[in-house]
């Protein structure tokens, strides 16, 4: 009987120990910001980036040229100008300048839309490899060391939102 109690002793403690390693949570980290920069893609993203960016330029220095004739232009000729002429330029000086400010607005914008365009598909790629490597290692979590967020979360991953809730007091 001795034996036997020592026999059940031993298989409950092994149920329970492969209970506790099963549950425990396995976290990893990566960072995104060091596999985008060794992607072979990342160079050609950048180069048509760069063409982009460049082109962007070309546009403003030909405006920035067209506001630089035009001011030029006034101003030589001010003094011999009447009252509606000058109105007339002044008018179209300010309309140069806003066109301009608009284009800088436009063209950042624009900028970020085509490096997000341009890059989609290598953060697609490399999320697609974070998910498989986290399921493969059976990871609970990876988190991310270039931006500190979680990038993979397990299905075994703790929700303890609504914890952190009942702590605040908050439904």
């Amino acid at each position: 009987m001795n034996k036997l109690f020592k026999v059940l002793f031993l298989s409950v403690a092994l149920f329970v120990m492969s209970g506790v390693a099963n549950a425990q949570v396995k976290i990893a980290h990566v960072n995104t910001a060091e596999v985008l920069d060794a992607m072979p893609d990342k160079a050609k993203a950048e180069k048509d980036l760069e063409s982009y960016y460049n082109d962007l330029q070309k546009q403003l220095q030909t405006m920035a040229q067209e506001y630089q004739t035009k001011m030029q232009d006034y101003e030589a000729n001010q003094a011999t100008m009447s009252n509606l002429v000058k109105q007339s330029k002044e008018k179209e000086i300010v309309d140069i300048q806003n066109r301009i400010q608009q284009f800088q607005a436009n063209a950042e914008a624009d900028f970020e839309s085509k490096r997000a365009e341009l890059l989609k598909p290598m953060l697609d790629k490399i999320q697609n490899a974070i998910n498989l490597v986290g399921k493969e290692k059976g990871y609970t979590y990876v988190l991310d060391l270039a931006t500190g967020a979680a990038v993979y979360i397990g299905t075994d991953a703790i929700d303890a939102t609504n914890d952190v809730k009942a702590k605040l007091g908050i439904k």
